[in-house]
């Protein structure tokens, strides 16, 4: 009798075990359908995205509200950039995407610049206005060949 209160106190710690690291996956993993989705994805094509990689951060104003989930080449020969941003952050239609560096030799990261229109982005869109990456090798070679302004 004594060997079998233990068995069902130690079932029981178990199944409470693993229900509390189900819920625990639940919320780190963020599974859409159960939790609600706290981020969401909007996607940028540039020229040109040189040093941006995955998992970069997302910037507005100098504060990150996202990273940069892929990267990828769609049929124009244009690298698309998919962002994933936090849930509260709106973007209207007239903002611009920009590639920017941390400092000299920096990392590379996406700052967006809000526009001020009534109507924003939707989960998926494409942000077309975008500002491409400054290919700093390329300004250097121009510069000492003396093909500047040409």
């Amino acid at each position: 009798m004594h060997n079998s209160r233990i068995e069902v106190f130690v079932g029981l710690f178990l199944v409470v075990g693993f229900l509390a690291l189900g819920w625990l996956a639940l919320q780190l993993g963020e599974v859409p359908w159960i939790t609600g989705a706290k981020s969401y994805i909007i996607k940028a094509e540039f020229n040109n995205i040189a040093g941006v990689k995955e998992g970069a951060d997302v910037q507005i104003a100098g504060v990150t509200v996202g990273n940069v989930q892929a990267l990828s080449l769609n049929k124009d020969r244009r690298a698309v950039v998919s962002m994933q941003l936090d849930n509260g952050i709106t973007l209207p239609i007239d903002s611009i995407a920009s590639v920017k560096s941390q400092g000299i030799i920096g990392d590379k990261y996406i700052q967006i610049t809000l526009g001020g229109d009534e109507v924003v982005y939707k989960p998926g869109e494409v942000i077309w206005d975008t500002e491409s990456s400054v290919d700093l090798e390329s300004l250097i070679s121009k510069f000492a060949f003396g093909q500047v302004g040409k």
